[in-house]
């Protein structure tokens, strides 16, 4: 039995603007009508397992719970209440599923893998390995001296696969080269197919202190709908260290098994340039388009036209609050505009100016200093919060769909055309009766205007 274990954490900061805090890239769909998380549990179809464990932090919590429903797929979530890296998150996976002592596929949610038979079929090369109690990882057969992963050089053959000899960091070009003619190195995947009992025995051997601290934080474990939520105290004092440092650079059981499926950890634009189709000029495009003299750049638009003449070897890449322009041979430093933005103490490295809610979304149209107005589209069937504000009134006007509104001791509804006025204190709430997606306005004004200016009485989503 497989029980896939996808690792959905990371704020992906070199994708920025599209990728950000609150919405990372393994939610956006980058290479096709599926986001990446979609298609990393979509890519299982060739394989025989449960549903998937999923591990991400409480803020991503609605967002992968909506996709893997809207893929019709069902799995548990367990909650980080903080990032302590890849070995603590697959022991809790381990531990959650230590019953049925299951063969975890460890699979980030945020790789591009082209061609699905060939990983399918090294998964299935894997698995006599790993019920034999080896700790296996695949190496991607390298098609490049590539300087920005990590390599894993073979030792003895064991089948098929290899034994692993050494994990070697990121190597200079030179280095990277002889890695290259020497077929002997793969790159460093970080997916792995271990027995659940396997990896805590050598978790337990080599890093106690990450054993100990995951199995006090699952002691007290809640449960919320697909929702694991863990001791938060417990988890926060676990040391920081990933798998390869934890465990597979110290086991004398790690296997390497081959991996050519066209992989790639689309770890930054230049990278998506790569995987996307491309026409007769090198140019990658999405989006409302006019090139002229354009050679092999990437465009991903939003809502506006572009139009480039005379570029070269560009990303560019628009969305509602934010454009980047950047040569795609400096795209890695598109984390120092993100560092200067967190410093800056701007909104633009965490948040989108649309937002989405387990109720649906909202997009922050305009704003001033003591109002700002906002598109608001709620789900069929779903409800806001019961809450009030002190510090803002709301103004709502509905421009399709039915509502249903809580204002104060009435309930009522409004319809297309129509509007409701919310005064500052007033308990309230709205909710989507129809079958249809109820899109409204929503105008703010008073002295604060923040999101943490919520007072939650009733929530049906738990975040009261």
């Amino acid at each position: 039995m497989i029980t896939p274990v996808i690792m959905a954490g990371g704020s992906g900061s070199r994708l920025w603007p599209l990728s950000r805090t609150l919405y990372p890239k393994q939610f956006l769909a980058l290479t096709g009508e599926q986001t990446m998380l979609q298609q990393t549990v979509s890519r299982l179809t060739g394989l025989e397992v449960t549903a998937p464990i999923v591990i991400c932090n409480e803020d991503h919590r609605f967002i992968v719970a909506e996709q893997l429903r809207t893929i019709e797929k069902t799995g548990s979530i367990i909650l980080e209440p903080v990032g302590r890296n890849t070995a603590p998150a697959i022991a809790l996976a381990a531990i959650v599923s230590e019953k049925n002592n299951p063969l975890l596929l460890v699979l980030a949610a945020d790789h591009v893998i082209e061609d699905q038979k060939a990983f399918t079929e090294a998964v299935k090369r894997a698995v006599p390995l790993a019920e034999q109690g080896k700790l296996v990882t695949f190496g991607i057969v390298p098609t490049q001296a590539h300087t920005g992963y990590g390599y894993i050089k073979r030792g003895d053959s064991v089948g098929d696969s290899y034994t692993v000899d050494k994990f070697v960091e990121k190597p200079d070009v030179a280095t990277a080269e002889q890695y290259l003619l020497s077929g002997e190195f793969y790159w460093n995947s970080g997916m792995f197919l271990i027995k659940a009992s396997r990896y805590l025995q050598e978790l337990e051997k080599f890093s106690p202190d990450i054993f100990i601290a995951c199995k006090k934080s699952l002691k007290n474990i809640s449960a919320d709908n697909d929702f694991i939520r863990i001791d938060a105290a417990e988890f926060e004092a676990c040391p920081d260290d990933s798998i390869d440092y934890a465990v597979m650079e110290k086991t004398t059981d790690a296997v390497v098994v081959p991996l050519d499926a066209g992989w790639n950890d689309i770890g930054a634009w230049s990278a998506l340039w790569e995987v996307n189709d491309k026409c007769k000029d090198g140019n990658a495009v999405s989006g409302d388009t006019i090139l002229h003299d354009t050679t092999n750049t990437f465009i991903h638009g939003g809502e506006r036209l572009i139009a480039t003449v005379g570029l070269d070897n560009i990303v560019i890449v628009d969305t509602k609050d934010a454009l980047l322009v950047a040569t795609k041979d400096k795209v890695q430093d598109v984390k120092k505009i993100v560092e200067q933005l967190k410093v800056q103490g701007r909104s633009e490295f965490k948040i989108h100016r649309e937002v989405y809610r387990p109720w649906g979304k909202y997009d922050s149209i305009d704003n001033g200093t003591r109002y700002q107005v906002k598109r608001i589209t709620v789900n069929p069937g779903e409800k806001l919060s019961i809450q009030m504000h002190h510090h803002r009134a709301e103004h709502w006007i509905v421009v399709s769909g039915t509502a249903k509104v809580t204002n104060g001791d009435k309930t009522f509804l409004v319809t297309e055309n129509e509007s409701t006025y919310i005064p500052i204190g007033v308990i309230h709430s709205l909710e989507n009766p129809g079958k249809l997606p109820l899109e409204m306005i929503e105008v703010q004004s008073g002295s604060y205007l923040g999101e943490d200016d919520i007072v939650r009485f009733e929530d049906r989503y738990g975040r009261v």
